[in-house]
């Protein structure tokens, strides 16, 4: 026994301070900034004096890591989001300004409509403004004055009616537009580029010191920003996944040898074609970014389907766009275009993999019927409403941002950090990806449900 425990693992270690992951605050660097009570003790619809606990303090806190191996690890710790006893911002001179930035996205919409019913109904704020355009709409179009009547029906149409565009970020046009026009709370609705040049606006606005609190809503319906669980959109996209992934099998089990071939949006990562896979329970194979997968070759993809048809007669491919990148060819001046966003522009991997897949066939097996149905339901997905799961999150996403700004927080993002609403530094989420973890369960299921190769060369 003695011995047994001698062998044990050391966790005197495991269980030392937590660092709690503190935030930006406008008194930080805007003088005689004061508090005052919040307006929520005067909504008849919260009884926050009644309430013990209504208030949350600095000693609520949302613990990052809750499930993890013994090593002494950092460990973090993230202010609750949440109501707070004091504000610092006066409800009848506040200036919002709410901003969408990049690629559509389901839930966009919501977003924006509880942002605004949100501040109106909780604290009485009465000048809100849509910035349209993106970023370049600070400093090129006029505010868009929004109010609940407004956003009333947003919840239920796809896209963003404050319109959106990639590129166009100018920093200084942007933090003069703001000061210009004296918005003093800015909510800032985009990707991991838009985060990084949310963290920007927030440093100039630091330097000028100006009393302007802002605040991130991270929107990618790739799954692709660290930290946070998952971002709006995700559900909804990997449902509506399921219906092109369930057509390309009925297409591929209609025909002899068929092939079903699916790409679904994912640049840097593959959760989307990850859980619509272990949703639909037909495809035969998931390739992603994090994976290299190759075609010629034991244990190459054509071999494996050659199997699968065999077997079968038919097989359902996902493939994630940013998947195959690297084995594509192009020329220089491909390797070399960037969008707008100064991303890298990607070759169109469904469209090589079906001429690929063509190739093959007709080399390997002459004169024998083969069918490859190509599914590209990209802008299908990106253009619909957020379903019932992600028109809650987004409320809880934009209530949790009104509750940090109006109480003085900035340089922040709102977001759920194991099924808790968290305020975690915006730097830090700028910062942070989410790829997936091709070593852990969750890929291993989709292999024992797929039964494809792990494409590991011998």
């Amino acid at each position: 026994m003695a011995e047994a425990e001698s062998n044990l693992p050391d966790i005197t270690t495991f269980f030392e301070p937590i660092k709690l992951k503190e935030l930006p605050h406008l008194t930080h660097y805007v003088p005689n900034l004061q508090p005052r009570p919040n307006p929520l003790d005067h909504n008849p619809y919260f009884h926050t004096l009644q309430v013990e606990g209504f208030y949350l303090t600095q000693s609520d806190v949302v613990l990052r890591q809750i499930a993890d191996d013994l090593s002494p690890s950092p460990r973090f710790a993230y202010h609750r989001a949440g109501p707070r006893k004091h504000v610092y911002f006066d409800p009848s001179h506040a200036r919002v300004a709410i901003v969408t930035c990049g690629g559509l996205c389901p839930g966009l919409n919501t977003v924006i409509r509880e942002l605004v019913v949100g501040l109106w109904d909780l604290y009485g704020v009465r000048h809100i403004f849509g910035i349209t355009a993106g970023y370049r709409g600070f400093y090129s179009t006029e505010p868009l004055p929004l109010n609940p009547n407004t956003v009333l029906d947003w919840h239920n149409k796809g896209g963003t009616l404050l319109q959106t565009s990639r590129g166009g970020f100018d920093l200084h046009k942007i933090v003069d537009a703001i000061q210009n026009r004296s918005f003093n709370q800015v909510y800032i609705i985009g990707g991991d580029g838009t985060m990084r040049g949310a963290v920007k606006i927030f440093n100039e606005i630091q330097h000028r010191k100006l009393n302007v609190g802002v605040v991130g809503i991270p929107k990618t319906v790739d799954n692709d920003v660290g930290i946070i669980d998952r971002s709006f959109g995700f559900q909804t996209a990997v449902e509506m996944a399921q219906q092109a992934i369930n057509a390309a099998h009925v297409e591929a089990g209609s025909a002899v040898n068929g092939i079903g071939l699916v790409k679904l949006m994912g640049r840097s990562t593959g959760h989307i074609a990850l859980h619509a896979t272990l949703s639909s329970r037909v495809v035969d194979c998931c390739l992603i970014p994090e994976i290299d997968f190759y075609l010629e070759g034991k244990g190459g993809l054509f071999e494996f389907l050659d199997q699968r048809l065999k077997q079968i007669g038919h097989a359902v491919l996902v493939v994630a766009e940013g998947a195959g990148q690297d084995i594509i060819p192009r020329s220089d001046s491909q390797k070399e275009e960037r969008d707008e966003s100064g991303n890298p522009v990607f070759l169109d991997v469904g469209v090589w993999l079906k001429s690929e897949l063509k190739k093959w066939w007709d080399r390997d097996h002459p004169g024998e019927l083969f069918t490859v149905k190509y599914i590209d339901p990209t802008y299908m997905i990106r253009a619909v409403h957020a379903n019932a799961t992600d028109n809650l999150y987004c409320t809880l996403l934009a209530h949790s941002a009104i509750h940090g700004i109006m109480a003085g927080y900035t340089g922040f993002v709102a977001g759920p950090i194991n099924g808790n609403y968290a305020y975690i530094p915006l730097e830090d989420v700028a910062r942070a990806d989410n790829p997936v973890n091709t070593k852990d369960h969750k890929w291993s299921w989709v292999r024992s449900v797929t039964n494809q190769p792990d494409f590991v060369r011998s």
